[in-house]
């Protein structure tokens, strides 16, 4: 800790030789900083890189040390205002002598060279499997600029850049500003870009290779696309531009500020980390999840538009006005998400995008704020290394549902002015909460102190009930029960649709909707009373409010009874979630689930509710896993059923392309007897075949990695076979993949000890290997190795990159639904909570087996109510 007596001028010189930041030291920092100027100069090849990096800046004083960061590079030469000198430098940052600077105007320029990254940040580099070729891109967030070049890599001190790259001939050069000219030299080229305008490093970016280039200039704003020359036939780009021009309309009317950035790029590349980024005006897309060798399916074609929505809004909310540290990093993402739904909201297609979003954003929010590791939206980040810590369901979804009740709240033209307010007051600047609530406050002349109490600083998800009444066939008494997670006791105000509902022959009647305010425990609906005796009542109809819902006895009996007969989409895709919330509850058995699923899902015609019921019906595959060898008789009878069910829909919908798609991936995912690994072998072999299934090469894969996670006699065959045909980049992963998943022993305690030791393996592939190691069906190939793996999680939290330790947490932590595994986890916990001076593991870490304890507890009690 740093002592509460140390001034802010000494804090700036208290590092601890790491390329974190602490947030005291940082604003330490900040307030002796000011106009910030980068000029970057890089010479690219294709084996590394070297820069000149100036850095111009305003020093309040020269009482103390400065610190400038840049990570792991060699340096070449060091000048501080003109005297060149021999660097105290770390690998971390440079300490500056304060002796060597000016009160005033500073300037710094440091050339080096630096070896590409390969673990997605900074500059990180890839080499095309299939044609040789060298693609680069850059990725900052949260602290990575200084990976790349000399900065004060924090979010705060916003800065212009102004780049120069000399690169090979054959690429092109892509950053946050249109290049002025490009020159040739020999076997390069030189690219020279203007002064940006002022941006956080974490929005910054520079992206270099021989990409395949894309235009749309029918416009307001000049758009481009890019991606890897391999793959670019698999880029459908009208659709690209389509989404991004309803897009940058929409969002100019609805912010009133004209899009701040002169150009829009958008960049497809590999091995990202994440699903996209939204560096100013070249926001990078992980190719992964938007390339297709087939026509999009509708809901492939809505993934990509909320994206690239998702990734616009925060060209405004997030690049245009910043935050001014990490703890703030939930609202940008909060907001990107709410806009970018509204948005495609807006287009004729994805009129359904608030379903989506309630079947699966919502959903996210809900499981992780019930996690015994959930925590405030709005959250302290102590320095730059927990920046994403809390990066999660809460931040994106649970956020993005506040906004959205808070829209409901305020009222949508009042919100929409607020937001108006806050980004013209702060544009190119950072900000922080109370500036966005003030301007919310100032606008709707609403006090929200409370709100933002409530809803920002305290944790947990309420729970909302009907409690209700009726004589004579009427409402007679009517009230919300609203109830807090125990440990959790906040209670909520906010606005909800009551939704009433009686039963007619064939259908469910919607009797009226009737907007309520609630607070406290109780909230009597006196509105209701003398109406008609429901026969169902939804107390957050329409979806206005951030509550989960548990039905009344009566609304749950007609649920389960008639759920086929509901025809508001919506409704039933709430309802649907009720009956799956109630079996993760314990109040209904996995069994009467399932025949509930067998029963009504085949003649679900709604693709959104389609996926919401087949994610249910994944999650409940996993838990019959991992009962086994208990429950083993039911669990592969029910997984047979599920197996037979959606290869007959995957017949029967030869003339929607859609929802036969999705029905084959389910079968591909549950086919387990020989029976149906027999017919995907035929199907590959092409001695079978189903009318209207086109099985492209993402699909052979698929079918592949199946047969040989059931260790297919052919799997190995097949595995060999199309490794050989097929070199690219997605290939080579789901080659790896099948390869990790068969069930041998010596196999997964190779791949273990390869991904636990260092390892010059890309980490994207490290990531595929701990998402394949041990499927829930391999219960007892995990046990195997679940206590080394416990065992040597501190070491490994120790020696690895908090990047590196997401995926491994959420992959190799050991679950297999046993009192046995619940106690070893509980006791580790322990044991680390009562060594709090030696901190044994990161808080990523320690919340990463709170979640394994309660998943695991979760499970037993699944099991427990299970019928035999």
């Amino acid at each position: 800790m740093i002592a509460t007596n140390v001034s802010s001028k000494e804090l700036s010189a208290l590092r601890d030789a790491t390329p974190y930041i602490s947030q005291q030291v940082a604003a330490a920092r900040a307030e002796r900083i000011s106009d910030v100027e980068y000029e970057l100069d890089f010479t690219l090849t294709e084996q590394q890189f070297s820069a000149i990096s100036t850095v111009s800046f305003e020093l309040s004083d020269t009482s103390q040390p400065l610190s400038l960061d840049l990570n792991q590079v060699q340096i070449n030469s060091f000048t501080i205002n003109g005297k060149k000198v021999y660097p105290n430098y770390n690998n971390s940052y440079i300490t500056l002598n304060p002796r060597l600077l000016n009160r005033g105007s500073n300037t710094i320029e440091v050339q080096f060279t630096r070896n590409y990254s390969s673990n997605g940040e900074g500059l990180h580099r890839f080499v095309d499997p299939v044609d040789d070729k060298v693609y680069l891109y850059s990725h900052f967030e949260p602290a990575a600029a200084q990976q790349m070049f000399a900065l004060f890599d924090q979010p705060d001190l916003k800065a212009t850049y102004t780049l120069s790259v000399t690169a090979p001939k054959g690429w092109t050069v892509i950053s946050a500003m249109r290049e002025t000219s490009v020159t040739e030299q020999g076997e390069q080229r030189r690219w020279v870009f203007p002064k940006s305008p002022k941006l956080s490093p974490y929005n910054f970016s520079m992206h270099a290779g021989p990409y395949h280039e894309w235009q749309d200039n029918s416009g307001k704003y000049p758009l481009r696309l890019f991606a890897r020359q391999s793959v670019a036939k698999q880029v459908d780009e009208k659709d690209w531009f389509n989404y991004t021009q309803q897009g940058l309309t929409f969002f100019d009317n609805y912010f009133g500020i004209p899009y701040p950035f002169n150009k829009y790029d958008q960049v497809l590349v590999p091995d990202f980390l994440y699903g996209a980024m939204e560096n100013a005006a070249a926001i990078t897309f992980s190719e992964s999840h938007f390339l297709t060798s087939t026509q999009m399916t509708a809901s492939e074609k809505q993934r990509l538009a909320s994206v690239i929505m998702h990734e616009m809004a925060h060209q405004w909310f997030g690049n245009l006005v910043t935050m001014k540290w990490w703890n703030g990093l939930w609202l940008n993402e909060s907001f990107a998400s709410f806009m970018g739904t509204l948005a495609i909201s807006q287009i004729d297609e994805f009129s359904h995008a608030w379903r989506s979003f309630y079947a699966k954003n919502k959903q996210d929010a809900y499981h992780q704020d019930s996690l015994a590791s959930t925590h405030p939206i709005e959250v302290p980040v102590a320095s730059s290394q927990n920046a994403f810590d809390n990066i999660d369901a809460i931040t994106y979804s649970k956020g993005a549902s506040t906004l959205k009740q808070l829209n409901h709240l305020l009222g949508e033209k009042t919100f929409q002015k607020g937001v108006q307010h806050y980004l013209t007051q702060y544009s190119y600047q950072n900000a922080e909460l109370k500036d966005f609530i003030t301007s919310l406050e100032q606008v709707s002349k609403r006090d929200l102190s409370q709100w933002s109490q409530d809803w920002l600083n305290n944790a947990g998800v309420n729970t909302l009930q009907a409690e209700y009444s009726c004589s004579n066939g009427r409402i007679s008494a009517f009230s919300l029960k609203q109830t807090a997670p125990r440990g959790l006791p906040t209670l909520r105000e906010q606005k909800v649709q009551l939704g009433l509902f009686t039963q007619g022959r064939n259908r469910l009647y919607h009797n009226i909707s009737v907007p309520v305010t609630y607070s406290g425990a109780t909230t009597e609906v006196k509105q209701v009373i003398g109406l008609h005796c429901p026969a169902l009542v939804y107390p957050n109809y329409q979806d206005w409010g951030f509550v989960k819902v548990t039905l009344d006895p009566t609304s749950f009996n007609t649920a389960r009874t008639y759920l086929a007969s509901v025809e508001d989409p919506l409704l039933r895709s709430m309802l649907w979630q009720s009956l799956w919330d109630s079996v993760e509850s314990g109040e209904q058995s996995l069994n009467d689930y399932m025949g509930t699923v067998l029963v009504n899902l085949p003649g679900e015609r709604d693709l959104t509710i389609l996926d919401q019921v087949l994610t249910s019906l994944s999650n409940a595959r996993i838990y019959l896993d991992k009962m086994a060898p208990i429950n083993q008789h039911y669990a592969k009878k029910a997984i047979r059923a599920i197996e037979q069910m959606s290869l007959r829909k995957v017949m029967v919908n030869k003339g929607n392309r859609d929802i036969q798609r999705r029905w084959f991936a389910v079968y591909i995912e549950f086919a387990r007897s020989s029976d149906a690994l027999n017919h995907i072998d035929a199907l590959l072999k092409q001695t079978a075949s189903i009318k209207g299934v086109e099985i492209d090469q993402a699909l052979r894969w698929k079918m592949i990695i199946q047969l040989n996670r059931f260790n297919h006699r052919n799997g190995r065959y097949w595995l060999n076979k199309e490794r050989a045909t097929d070199n690219s980049d997605a290939g080579q992963k789901s080659a790896l993949a099948a390869e990790v998943i068969r069930p041998e022993i010596s196999n997964k305690d190779r791949w273990l000890k390869r991904i636990q030791q260092p390892t010059h393996l890309p980490f994207a592939k490290v990531r595929t290997v701990m998402e394949n190691l041990y499927p829930s069906e391999q219960k007892m190939l995990s046990a195997a190795t679940a206590e080394q793996r416990l065992d040597s999680l501190a070491e490994l939290d120790r020696s690895k990159n908090p990047v590196f330790m997401r995926s491994y947490n959420a992959s190799l932590i050991p679950t297999d639904c046993s009192y046995g595994n619940a106690n070893r986890l509980q006791q580790l916990i322990s044991s680390v909570e009562s060594d709090q001076t030696q901190k044994p593991l990161s808080d990523t870490s320690l919340r990463a087996l709170k979640e394994a304890l309660q998943h695991e507890q979760k499970c037993l009690l699944i099991k427990s109510k299970m019928k035999h």
